[in-house]
């Protein structure tokens, strides 16, 4: 500080006892008020450096809840979507076997059908030549009342 009492004081002029006195409280009250001053300074640094790091760790605390939230929300629609998709590969595979029982139960009424119509045109057919028998029997029978008139 450049008052006039210590330029004084400075240039080596030996001061009277009460000026020295004053100027001694007044260097003891300066380096009481800045070592006051760095001491706030410092703990006012030191508690912003501490408000600073719970707010880092909140921050961070915070960062890592959301992650997880939406984490747990993508993964809960793709958990439903798995479970839906192991549901349908089971309805799949159950209706897999029922086609092929059906389509072997098909097989066997279309080989049974086919056999009823075998044994029916067989039937037919067999019919066809009674009537063609039983016409031939009536000629043959005409045929013999004719000869046997005729005789």
């Amino acid at each position: 500080m450049n008052t006039p009492m210590s330029m004084l004081t400075s240039r080596g002029r030996v001061l009277p006892f009460s000026e020295k006195e004053r100027t001694e409280e007044e260097t003891g009250t300066l380096e009481s008020s800045l070592l006051q001053l760095i001491e706030d300074n410092r703990r006012s640094s030191l508690q912003l450096r501490e408000k600073t790091e719970r707010s880092r760790k909140e921050a961070i605390r915070h960062a890592a809840r959301t992650a997880d939230l939406l984490v747990k929300a993508v993964n809960g629609g793709v958990e439903e979507c798995f479970v839906n998709e192991k549901r349908i590969e089971a309805e799949i595979r159950s209706l897999a076997v029922t086609v092929a029982r059906f389509g072997k139960q098909t097989d066997q009424w279309l080989a049974a059908t086919h056999a009823v119509n075998s044994a029916v045109k067989e039937i037919g057919d067999f019919e066809n030549w009674m009537k063609t028998m039983e016409f031939d029997c009536k000629k043959i029978t005409a045929a013999i009342r004719n000869i046997h008139e005729d005789h």
